[in-house]
């Protein structure tokens, strides 16, 4: 045992520091927080990443302009707007969709149309357990809410294909019959910001 504690010794004496004494730099913790990369730099200007976004209202108006040229709607119909339905291969801002082609058929449409509200729909929504983003899978399902609320038609709206340049499908359907009487399609535009 005394061997083992003197072999130690010897092993821990011989150990010696590499770093003669160095001078310890005395850092203010306050300082080091002041550090600061610098922004990247091109040709003296700051770059920033352009986003690219879906122009919704612009390629959402010439649909939408179609859609009130269509014969035989009694002005004053009362119509409900479904939530958009993405069926892209990526993820589709669908509520900023939704609530753009309500607008644009309220500044559009005149007196042709009354919109459903959206807190009439989503107290519906509510009362059915359905979350406020539902876009009604099927036809059925939104022509059977819209003649709750007593709505005379169903706009119906899909964001399909390409999520970097999706295709806009929409379709006015009659909720006494199911019918559909009006169908229109574009493909997005997109703007950077």
């Amino acid at each position: 045992m005394n061997k083992i504690v003197l072999i130690a010794a010897l092993v821990l004496t011989s150990c010696t520091n590499r770093y003669p004494n160095m001078p310890q730099a005395n850092i203010d913790p306050a300082t080091q927080l002041l550090i600061q990369l610098p922004p990247a730099v091109t040709n003296n200007q700051v770059t920033t990443p352009k986003i690219k976004t879906i122009d919704w209202q612009a390629s959402m108006l010439p649909i939408v302009q179609q859609m009130l040229l269509v014969e035989g709607i009694n002005y004053g119909s009362v119509i409900m707007i479904n939530n958009m339905k993405n069926v892209t291969n990526g993820s589709v801002q669908t509520g900023l969709a939704t609530a753009t082609l309500t607008s644009l058929i309220a500044q559009n449409c005149g007196k042709k149309f009354q919109i459903v509200c959206a807190e009439k729909l989503n107290a519906v929504r509510k009362m059915l357990g359905l979350s406020s983003d539902d876009s009604f899978d099927s036809r059925s399902k939104a022509a059977g809410i819209a003649r709750y609320l007593n709505a005379h038609y169903v706009l119906y709206s899909a964001a399909s294909g390409n999520v970097k340049e999706p295709t806009l499908d929409l379709q006015l359907i009659e909720v006494p019959t199911g019918e559909i009487i009006w169908s229109g399609r574009n493909v997005t535009h997109n703007s950077y910001s």
